[in-house]
């Protein structure tokens, strides 16, 4: 199969003369990443793919773990794990520290488990959750690593359910992380809404008075940026202070990552600039509408030579605010594409283009179903491929 890319002809679409510089953003932060989920466009890199402790940002791939048993119905919500006291026993007191104040013996629900991860970032509830699902935490991490590798993200691993410090064998990059969580939002977006912005959450009792013990959110972006609904912090003295946050404005989506800050106050003021600058310094501009034909691609044994290439919604490309870029559009597709095909079917990119900016790339789908060719469409094509038909 011969690798075949075709140029759009959006000329009505690319009729925009000037052209605009990425706009500038500075952060202290070592690490910092930020892309548009509404269109692929990174719109902040640095040093993207240095490999680095997550600590409790690893929690996002317990948590999409279990996202993914209870939509296959392997877990259910209201089943019971039970702390064992071994469990209770490492994972109490400050030297343990995030926790969800579990009590030795108790059985506690997968809801409330998830709960205490997101929201408290309990490294007990993880531990809990990882031996009620696999019997051990270690049975757990494989399910992890399993997932990391079907996400393709090539340069992380997971030694643990809760990041805890484990000398350098958990590790991941900014890069990875900011994808782990667009997969959490794309893949899970009922689940991702239950449970990643909750304000606060109560479970536990003080010791001798017995009190209820009430942990905030530690998302910073919470309450302080328009539309943040999670995502997860992390906090060693390996790692310092990091953060993977998501927020959505007027449809667009954005994640950012930012990681070896110094304090807690920092890594709160940095992240909120950070999201507030992608959402104010970009806008969305549009490019093709719902359903609009943008090519036709050829089609190989199929019962039609051709198949029409539409934008499944809206699309859009993230372009520097207040500026009318330089577009280059490009359809990319693997062609002939193999009959059967369905409608609806992803089977091509539309390429965005534009200087000082990496290529953002949007989908494009089949018109129609196209079937497989019968018999004598299978010999006809056959023939014109020995005869250069």
């Amino acid at each position: 199969m011969k690798k075949l890319l075709a140029t759009a002809t959006l000329a009505t679409v690319m009729a925009w003369p000037a052209t605009a510089a990425a706009p500038d953003f500075q952060t202290p932060a070592p690490i910092a990443y930020l892309v548009d989920m509404s269109s692929g466009a990174v719109l902040y890199s640095k040093d993207p793919d240095r490999r680095m402790p997550p600590a409790s940002m690893a929690k996002m791939m317990t948590v999409y773990v279990a996202f993914g048993l209870l939509k296959s119905g392997q877990i259910k919500a209201d089943q019971l794990f039970d702390v064992r006291p071994e469990t209770w026993k490492q994972w109490h007191g400050p030297a343990a520290g995030s926790t969800m104040f579990l009590s030795t013996g108790e059985k506690v629900s997968v809801d409330n488990l998830l709960k205490g991860i997101v929201t408290l970032s309990g490294n007990d509830a993880c531990v809990v959750l990882a031996e009620g699902v696999s019997g051990t935490e270690q049975g757990f991490t494989s399910l992890m690593n399993q997932q990391a590798a079907k996400l393709g993200l090539t340069n992380s691993h997971f030694g643990t359910s809760n990041g805890w410090p484990d000398n350098g064998v958990t590790f991941v990059t900014a890069r990875d992380l900011a994808n782990l969580a667009a997969a959490t939002i794309r893949d899970y977006p009922d689940l991702y809404k239950r449970y990643y912005s909750l304000p606060s959450f109560t479970w536990g009792k003080t010791l001798g008075a017995g009190q209820d013990i009430t942990q905030a959110n530690r998302d910073p972006l919470l309450g302080h940026v328009a539309g943040a609904d999670g995502l997860k912090t992390g906090h060693t003295d390996e790692a310092g202070y990091g953060f993977t946050g998501s927020a959505i404005q007027n449809g667009r989506r954005l994640v950012m990552v930012m990681a070896g800050l110094d304090t807690y106050n920092h890594r709160a003021e940095e992240s909120i600039k950070f999201m507030d600058w992608g959402f104010r310094a970009w806008q969305a501009k549009p490019i093709v509408a719902k359903g609009r034909r943008v090519e036709t691609a050829e089609v190989q044994l199929g019962d039609a030579s051709t198949v029409g290439l539409i934008a499944p919604d809206n699309l859009t490309a993230t372009l520097p605010a207040g500026a009318a870029p330089d577009l280059q559009l490009r359809v990319v597709y693997d062609g002939p594409i193999k009959a059967p095909i369905k409608a609806g079917q992803h089977i091509a990119d539309l390429v965005v283009m534009s200087p000082d900016m990496q290529p953002q790339r949007l989908p494009l789908v089949a018109d129609k179903d196209v079937g497989e060719a019968g018999f004598f469409g299978r010999v006809w094509a056959g023939l014109k491929g020995l005869f250069g038909g």
